[in-house]
């Protein structure tokens, strides 16, 4: 499962807020909305997102497996 946790601190880090990245940058509240819930999004809003942040794509999302019991 991908899942964006670090994106949030990442933002913070950055001083850059979910307001001004509807405002200035022009992303969808719908798209914050999916990474919030860890749901898919598109390898350009990660594209996006590294360029806006200036960061690397381990900066904003992580991998963890998914423990299923079979």
């Amino acid at each position: 499962m991908i899942i964006y946790e670090r994106l949030w601190s990442t933002m913070k880090e950055k001083g850059i807020t979910q307001y001004a990245l509807i405002k200035k940058f022009h992303i969808s509240p719908g798209q914050i909305t999916r990474l919030k819930r860890n749901e898919s999004v598109s390898t350009h809003t990660i594209d996006m997102f590294c360029e806006i942040l200036d960061c690397e794509v381990e900066d904003i999302m992580e991998y963890r497996r998914n423990s299923y019991k079979e």
